[in-house]
């Protein structure tokens, strides 16, 4: 089977019948579950952190700065 990009199927989807568009829309929402699942046991993961911590600690008292997305991730790769 040929990969299919997404514009390709975006451009498909008027010709599917309605439960095929239903069939997909349901198949979207469960990947996002997953992908939603993944990031539940990320957040909940109990193992210390102390760097990301303290930047967060810092990022918090920084007040309306924004958050430095290059520093976040040298952080969480260093921890």
């Amino acid at each position: 089977m040929d990969a299919v990009s997404a514009s390709e199927i975006i451009k498909e989807l008027p010709k599917l019948s309605d439960a095929e568009r239903q069939a997909v829309l349901d198949k979207l929402r469960e990947l996002a579950q997953v992908d939603d699942d993944r990031w539940e046991e990320i957040i909940n993961d109990p193992t210390p952190r102390p760097k990301l911590r303290a930047f967060m600690e810092q990022a918090t008292a920084e007040g309306s700065e924004p958050l430095d997305l290059n520093r976040m991730k040298k952080v969480i790769i260093e921890t």
